[in-house]
């Protein structure tokens, strides 16, 4: 009855944020800008991408068993292995800093070494090939290949520090029993679930293709002009296979699962999205932190300047591929391309948001140590890319 209670008000409270009637609020401000970003976020993220990351991670951790998870990312798995696979699963997902947690939870409960969940983590909103190939268009091809580079990169060595700084905690983790190295033992024959998880993947991914904005795309524009056709062949392909190869019993405990993860992630999310829209306001509004401060502070290269963009990054919310405006108009008032660099690598790949939740599945020791990698190698490369080309417009 609890859990039914608490479904029923994060429902309640998604559908009042939705329809949330803001043009009647007689007041602007930080506090407006709050309400209106939870708004946005509940309109154009949590039907399309949420909800179908928590039904992707409700099947991992229901019809993936831990064998497999454990022989391909778990902390005796061979690390060329598991980092490979980790670090480039943005290219295929294309997720934002939100939609990967319900997915990351997923594979670490499952037994997942933190290196490979962290690499994982990381990659999942940052290698975005739409987005690597709009920061090259609109940004410039030296800040696309920096990005690309710097995002593979970055998941493998911030996986390892991690995998090496917790490095007794994690054998304690995978010793106490909790995960067991048996035979895999899967109920349906492997290309079964391959199509499974695939379908719901392409729901996710096509669903959520975005148009790039002032860029001739090519097969991109085409892929978006008939998203939805794919999308609900997808939808359709997965009803069938629901339908013709789960049971009754399988369809309820993924059903349970993914309200789980919805239960424990949701909440944190959108207190998180009124926070960051609270201090940093939307895409072309103020918060409590006046944008032209920004601006003035990322102009240049010097350590500060990068710094600072890492921090603003990290702590900011970024949509799947609306960073890239957001830079462009920054850049445009003044923001040296080291700085630009330094947003790209911490900003798609965290937010005040996602650390809440990564602070429920990995702890609060674990998570500023993942925060702090992230902004100190942001910044690094920042400064070394802002060297190479100039810095400073």
């Amino acid at each position: 009855m609890k859990d039914k209670i608490k479904i029923l008000l994060i429902a309640i409270g998604f559908i009042l944020f939705y329809y949330l009637p803001l043009e009647l609020l007689s007041f602007k401000g930080p506090l407006f800008e709050a309400f209106a970003l939870v708004k946005w976020y509940a309109r154009e993220h949590v039907l399309l991408c949420l909800i179908p990351a928590f039904f992707i991670a409700g099947a991992i951790s229901v019809f993936i068993s831990q064998a497999s998870v454990i022989k391909y990312l778990g902390a005796q798995a061979k690390k060329i292995v598991a980092y490979g696979v980790s670090s480039v699963s943005g290219t295929i997902l294309a997720v934002c800093s939100c939609t990967v947690l319900p997915l990351f939870s997923g594979i670490y409960k499952r037994g997942a070494g933190l290196g490979p969940a962290i690499a994982f983590l990381y990659s999942g909103p940052a290698i975005n090939v739409l987005a690597i190939i709009m920061t090259a268009r609109i940004l410039g091809w030296q800040l696309g290949l920096a990005r690309a580079i710097g995002a593979i990169l970055f998941s493998i060595v911030i996986g390892l520090l991690m995998h090496f700084i917790f490095l007794k905690e994690e054998k304690k983790r995978h010793a106490n029993g909790s995960f067991q190295f048996g035979e895999e033992k899967e109920g349906r024959h492997l290309w079964k679930n391959i199509l499974y998880f695939g379908s719901m993947v392409g729901i996710l991914v096509f669903a959520n293709w975005a148009k790039p904005q002032g860029v001739e795309t090519g097969a991109w524009e085409k892929i978006f002009t008939y998203k939805w056709h794919i999308t609900v062949i997808f939808a359709i392909s997965l009803i069938v296979m629901l339908g013709k190869w789960f049971k009754r019993n399988e369809l309820k405990d993924w059903t349970v699962a993914s309200l789980d993860f919805a239960k424990q992630i949701m909440p944190l999310l959108l207190a998180g999205v009124l926070v960051a829209g609270f201090l940093l306001g939307r895409p072309g509004e103020e918060g409590i932190i006046p944008s032209r401060f920004i601006q003035i502070l990322v102009g240049g290269n010097s350590i500060f300047a990068n710094f600072f963009a890492s921090i603003v990054g990290a702590f900011m919310y970024f949509a799947t591929l609306t960073e890239v405006p957001i830079l462009q108009g920054l850049i445009g008032a003044g923001m040296g391309k080291g700085p630009a660099l330094a947003l790209l690598l911490a900003g798609p790949a965290l937010s005040l948001p996602n650390m809440l939740v990564i602070r429920g599945v990995i702890g609060t020791k674990k998570t500023i140590v993942y925060v702090s990698l992230v902004v100190v190698m942001a910044t690094i490369s920042g400064i070394i890319f802002g060297g190479i080309i100039g810095g400073a417009r």
